[in-house]
């Protein structure tokens, strides 16, 4: 389906790889398939990268989303929000307020229609923090933006060879017990499993629920979470529907053959889900936040700032995001 209402990119913080990946993406258009994309951001910035980096693609400012759209494939458009200084590797307070003012744009230029998807650039978030910016991450932001709770608000890590949601996500190996619960198990593989069918085509999704305990806790000799939190979940999204599976020993959940018999690994820790996806699919893995009145997605690495201007960072990863935000508003604008 032909993409008539452009993707809003937002910058990620100015001394980072956000704007060189911009440039970058913008100028592999055609080679990469990506469908229209406007970025928002600091013109000059932009600008600047793209010299640096020896791209010859230009960069023009532009009004509206909508005028990206004649510049498809030929320039990279930007909304500008104001100038800034372009100093890769170098992060400070005013990079950070621009960083912010680019993801809020975008957030509302998503939210009002004006663009059909948010793809969000890499933030420092401690930076951000030192700012004022009162949220872990930007998909809470996000969440928060479009009035969903934080529970609600899913995220998936997605790559060619696997698709993981962490249900405790930035949080304590130590602490991860006392946060699992069967409810938010269920709520979040109820919310990917709808994500699945709706954004990505998926009509019957099947869902891999990983254990918590080495051998998904063996009858109980390896900790009792899985039998009196886990299972019952599992149960529960079974009676409801939902074709879930588990609990299963996580040790064997992410080999070839194991990744054949489901769409989606549902993973109770942070490094359970992250490890095996970034093993497989670190240069084009994608954040994709579920639950949202939105399609948001985001490269699954950060500013990168020890490289950031060099021209090293892969652009793999933004490439894929772009792609996936296109694939997800298409199917939503189908099914209207």
């Amino acid at each position: 389906m032909a993409q008539t209402v452009p993707i809003a990119l937002s910058m990620g913080d100015p001394a980072g790889v956000g704007p060189e990946l911009a440039v970058t993406a913008a100028a592999q258009t055609a080679s990469a398939a990506l469908p229209p994309f406007v970025a928002v951001g600091s013109h000059r910035i932009f600008v600047a990268a793209a010299q640096r980096l020896g791209v010859a693609m230009p960069v023009i400012a532009v009004a509206s989303a909508a005028a990206a759209l004649a510049l498809h494939g030929k320039a990279l458009a930007v909304i500008d929000i104001g100038d800034g200084d372009y100093t890769p590797g170098v992060p400070d307070d005013a990079g950070a307020a621009l960083a912010l003012a680019s993801l809020e744009r975008a957030t509302a230029l998503t939210r009002q229609g004006a663009t059909s998807a948010l793809v969000t650039g890499p933030i420092a978030k401690s930076r951000l923090a030192r700012i004022g910016f009162d949220y872990p991450g930007q998909t809470e932001f996000v969440a928060a933006a479009c009035g969903i709770a934080l529970t609600d608000a899913v995220m998936m890590l997605a790559g060619p060879h696997l698709r993981v949601v962490p249900i405790t996500v930035h949080v304590a190996l130590a602490d991860v017990p006392r946060h699992l619960t069967s409810a938010l198990i269920q709520t979040r593989a109820t919310i990917a499993a709808a994500a699945l069918r709706r954004d990505f085509g998926i009509a019957h999704p099947r869902l891999a629920v990983a254990g918590l305990n080495p051998h998904a806790g063996e009858d109980g000799r390896m900790g009792g979470e899985d039998a009196a939190i886990i299972a019952p979940a599992v149960a529960a999204l079974r009676a409801a529907g939902i074709d879930a599976r588990g609990p299963l020993p996580a040790d064997t959940l992410f080999h070839a053959a194991a990744r054949e018999t489901y769409d989606l690994a549902i993973c109770m820790y942070h490094d359970q889900a992250l490890i095996p996806i970034k093993t497989l699919d670190f240069d084009e893995g994608v954040n994709v936040t579920l639950g949202l009145p939105i399609v948001r997605t985001s490269p699954d690495h950060g500013t990168a700032f020890d490289i950031a201007g060099t021209g090293a960072a892969r652009p793999g990863a933004t490439l894929a995001a772009i792609r996936m935000a296109g694939q997800c508003a298409a199917r939503r604008a189908a099914n209207v």
